[in-house]
């Protein structure tokens, strides 16, 4: 046998306590005895088989634990009890069991109850105690004993076929190991009769051999002698246990003296090694050596396949006791063989029958690449396929399984079935009689069952010897009818073949493995046993008869949990709500905004009759509360999923959202953005910067907000009519939950969206995000500008910047947490949130301030009665713009007074000097006619300017200075271009 189940289970690395055992091990005949089951297959589940192995591994871990832990003490606090370090044997060494090397180093005494282990260097082995423990009295076990590192030398020489071997001492083959020869009557020995082990592992002799003596002449009995292969080395070592078995049958069969009376069975045997390549050598020996053998048993499938395929050529009889392959089920190929092993595939109609039984449809495979489990397995898939039970993993291996156990454990491989050979068998489970146990274990000189190869098979081998002495008794009657004899058998005699096949064919008694009977095929006919591991033994928990398909189940099965396994991993959906604590806090939040937006509602409809509020478009800001009323509104549905609606309601509650939020963001924003745009349309064009009085007409306003509000609805209603919205689940990565290797949890999130979500969103982000972009221009355009008709467009702006800026990181932030629920939800709601409450607060408390500390509550026609009252924002403003005027004006005026004095003195200098150079007689002559070269002064030239007084007018109400530049004016007019406006001038004095 070729693998050891033990690396196989140990590279699985699962707990013990996760797994139990079961599986039909051995058959079971009409009568009640056991038959073995095949070694070739192991049927297991994964959380079922590895209980055995763990269970063994489990004490190792516990003794290390407890051992490590005291030395640990020690190590660390100076004390004097327990046993000071020995010296290893020579070529080896100790194993300190959890010291590290420092630790080694520096420890002089170890603990009581501590274990101290030896090993060997190179090929040698421990002679005498491997492990020794403190004492309490500070030694150590086994002193008395010693151990050494010695060489094992071959164990081909223990053995010796046709012959006996006596070992001294008894143990393995080491330095100083005698071994003793001696051959059966009939057989002569060959070579030495003893040999020596030296130190360096070698014999100091040839082996001997036990040729057939063909002079000798037994005394009384005739023989019949009996060609077999006994693989006692090799990957299943079966005939360590399955030769001593067969030797027992033979001598009780010989020692009957209503079986085959006349004659003795001899059995001569080779070692095959389970080798096909070795077992035709020794096929060829069998055949062409005296003497003839009237019938072969091999032990292998593959070596049966080769000797079975060939005796036909030979007239001669195959019996196997270990053969299990379907293949050797072939008449026509091998119409000479019998098996007392059941076929391998005798177990595929209980293996069917259980995965129906504990609905289990899918399961695993994982085989070793050999005829026997190929044979097996496609056996198996037919009949898996015809019950609709699926294979959902192949793996196969030639030597080393690692990497297929590995490739089960990716692909959560629950249910496995496992047809690979045996290097140790792990347990005896077929109940043969107690007497039979206590013979073979004394044969086996106190080994250890587990340890033996071929343990299992024993009974199978034991009942093929009977089954062949029953089968050759039963021919001594026909044969001696038709004048034939045993002893004449050769390999060319058909007729006494002929006889042995019918006998053997109609073979039918009571053996240790169970009732023995062959069906057409050659194989047994048996029942399967089904058993399960309950508390470290085996309890019987039911039969099936494939012969007539009835499965008999006793119902004391157990399993680990409520059930059989799962077979496979139980992936459990749930679904992924928000958080309760979340909705309840936003929600709360959502309505003291839809609270204070029906009082700023409320209180702009009220006072809608105040100058002051109709200056700020009362209408605009009702939008604005009820878009902002709207919004706030959208954060429930935003907030509610398949936790408190079921799943066919759920698109209605996307409709909502999307709805709400969508009006109303284009209510809220789109009034504010109104009022802003046409601030910055009317009042910061350059040709109207001097009328500051232009009529700004309401129903354009309306109608800007009602263009924006459709175009909403419009791109809605497309979209719900094209691609409506619809719920869609979001998968994430499987979760384990602690403690269950049987379930994964698969969390599952609702969405609400759409074939082509992103389009749409793509088109409305778009489009929102240049009204937003916009808007922000827009304000910081018309900071500075003062209307009387939009008075609180500067706390517009101020809006329109916190919600932009809000919504422009929002909404690319909520697409990236959008798996997250709750982070997506608390993102989006506290945006909406904080927009809404700003924009509220902005607009409309600074208007519920003013009215209650100023007392403005009347309508325009009360504000016209009482004349003490104070003026109104606007008139503030246009006072203030007046006196900046006025100032201005001022210093013009100082500067041209400045101008006209300077002017004033030329004047009266040049007057003066014209007067001294002119006789008195020529300033008489002027009074009539005046000189050419000096023109007569325009009257004009002496008017007062543009709005000044008249020279005749009361001076009191002209300052003199103005009162004496009306002579500066010169008929030119050069100078009045600088005069001011009568209306300007008037302002001065107001």
């Amino acid at each position: 046998m070729c693998v050891s189940l033990k690396r196989i289970l140990c590279k699985l690395n699962i707990q013990c306590s996760d797994w139990s055992e079961f599986g039909p091990r051995s058959t079971r005949l009409k009568n009640g005895f056991r038959a073995n089951c095949p070694r070739e297959t192991l049927f297991h589940s994964v959380d079922d088989t590895l209980a055995a192995f763990c269970g063994k591994m489990v004490p190792f871990f516990l003794l290390f634990f407890f051992a490590a832990s005291p030395l640990l003490s020690v190590s660390s606090h100076n004390t004097s009890a327990g046993c000071a370090i020995i010296r290893p044997p020579r070529d080896g060494g100790i194993r300190y069991r959890g010291l590290t090397q420092e630790q080694i180093r520096s420890v002089q005494v170890l603990p009581v109850d501590y274990e101290i282990e030896y090993i060997c260097r190179g090929n040698r082995v421990i002679v005498g105690p491997k492990v020794r423990k403190c004492l309490p009295n500070g030694t150590w076990t086994d002193l008395s004993q010693q151990s050494r590192c010695l060489f094992l030398c071959p164990r081909v020489w223990t053995s010796l076929e046709n012959g006996r071997v006596s070992s001294w001492p008894q143990g393995l083959p080491v330095e100083g190991t005698v071994l003793h020869y001696n051959c059966f009557p009939g057989f002569i020995l060959m070579g030495r009769n003893s040999t020596q082990c030296n130190k360096w592992g070698k014999w100091d002799t040839p082996k001997p051999v036990c040729h057939y003596d063909r002079h000798f002449k037994a005394l009384g009995k005739k023989k019949l002698y009996i060609g077999a292969l006994f693989p006692m080395s090799g990957g299943w070592p079966g005939g360590q246990a399955c030769l001593p078995a067969a030797k027992m049958a033979l001598a009780l069969v010989n020692e009957r003296a209503d079986i085959l009376p006349d004659y003795e069975l001899e059995l001569i045997y080779y070692d095959s090694m389970c080798d096909p390549g070795e077992a035709t050598k020794l096929l060829y020996d069998l055949l062409y050596t005296e003497p003839i053998k009237i019938v072969l048993m091999p032990g292998c499938s593959s070596v049966s396949t080769l000797v079975a395929e060939a005796a036909r050529m030979w007239n001669l009889i195959v019996l196997s006791y270990g053969s299990s392959s379907p293949a050797l089920s072939n008449r026509q190929r091998f119409p000479t063989f019998f098996r007392t092993h059941p076929s391998a595939t005798l177990h595929n109609p209980t293996r069917v029958q259980l995965f129906q039984k504990w609905r289990w449809t899918k399961i695993a495979t994982i085989q070793q690449t050999t005829e026997v489990f190929t044979s097996t397995l496609d056996d198996l898939e037919e009949r898996v396929k015809e019950a609709r039970i699926e294979i959902s993993v192949r793996q196969s291996f030639l030597t080393d399984p690692a990497v297929a156990v590995k490739n089960l454990k990716r692909q959560d491989a629950r249910i496995i079935v496992g047809l690979f050979y045996e290097t140790e068998a792990r347990k005896v489970f077929c109940e043969t009689s107690q007497e039979f146990l206590d013979q073979l274990m004394s044969k086996l000189g106190g080994k250890n069952s587990e340890e033996t190869g071929g343990f299992q098979e024993a009974p199978l081998a034991y009942d093929a010897v009977w089954a062949l002495a029953l089968a050759l008794n039963k021919t001594v009657g026909p044969l001696k009818a038709k004048g034939h004899r045993l002893e004449d058998f050769n390999y060319n005699n058909r007729d006494i073949t002929a006889e042995i096949y019918r006998a053997l064919n109609t073979s039918s008694f009571e053996g240790v493995s169970g009732h023995v009977i062959f069906d057409a095929q050659g194989s047994r006919m048996a029942w399967t046993l089904i058993e399960q591991l309950q508390g470290g033994s085996y309890k019987k928990i039911g039969y099936y008869d494939s012969t007539k398909g009835n499965l008999s189940w006793y119902g004391n099965d157990k399993w680990i949990g409520s059930g059989p396994p799962a077979d496979q991993t139980m992936v459990i959906e749930e679904f992924r709500y928000l958080s309760q604590k979340l909705f309840v806090s936003m929600s709360v939040f959502s309505g003291l905004g839809i609270v204070l937006g029906i009082i700023c509602l409320t209180f702009n409809i009220y006072n809608s009759t105040v100058r002051y509020i109709q200056n700020s478009q009362p209408y605009l800001n009702n939008m604005t509360a009820v878009g902002c009323m709207m919004s706030l509104a959208a954060i429930f549905p935003l907030g509610i999923d398949g936790l408190h609606v079921h799943r066919k309601h759920f698109p209605i509650v996307c409709q909502f959202r999307l709805w709400l939020l969508g009006l109303g963001f284009s209510l809220a924003y789109g009034s504010m953005f109104t009022k802003i745009w046409w601030v910055h349309t009317v009042f910061t064009k350059k040709d109207d910067k001097k009328d500051k009085k232009k009529h700004l007409e309401p129903w354009k306003l309306y109608a800007t907000v009602g263009i924006l509000l459709g175009l909403d609805i419009l791109s809605l209603m497309i979209w719900q009519i094209v691609d409506p919205l619809h719920i869609t689940v979001e998968k994430f990565t499987r979760e384990s939950p602690k403690g269950d290797l049987d379930v994964l949890i698969q969390p599952l999130l609702e969405h609400c969206s759409s074939e082509k979500m992103n389009t749409w969103l793509g088109v409305v982000y778009g489009y929102k995000g240049l009204l937003l972009l916009l808007g922000i221009f827009l304000a910081y355009e018309t900071k500075s500008i003062s209307t009387e008709k939009i008075n609180d467009h500067r706390a517009v702006g101020m809006a329109i910047y916190n919600v932009a800026v809000l919504c422009l990181i929002t909404a690319p932030v909520t697409m990236i947490l959008s798996s997250q629920q709750d982070a997506s939800f608390a993102f989006a709601s506290l945006a909406i949130v904080f927009s809404v409450y700003i924009t509220l607060v902005v607009l409309f408390v600074p208007k519920m301030r003013r009215l209650i500390t100023r007392g403005e509550w009347q309508s325009d026609a009360q504000e016209t009665i009482k004349t003490g009252s104070t003026m109104n924002n606007n008139d503030e403003e246009k006072s203030r713009q007046l006196e900046r005027e006025n100032k201005e004006l001022q210093k013009i005026i100082q500067e041209k007074e400045e101008r006209v004095s300077e002017l004033r003195s030329q004047l009266s200098e040049r007057q003066a000097l014209r007067s001294r150079r002119r006789p008195s007689t020529v300033s008489n002559q002027n009074h009539s006619n005046p000189p050419l070269g000096v023109p007569p002064p325009d009257p004009r030239s002496l008017a007062p300017p543009p709005g000044y007084p008249g020279p005749t007018s009361d001076l009191h109400a002209v300052s003199p200075t103005f009162a004496n530049s009306s002579s500066l004016y010169q008929p030119d007019n050069k100078i009045s271009r600088n005069n001011c406006h009568t209306s300007r001038l008037q302002m001065l004095y107001k």
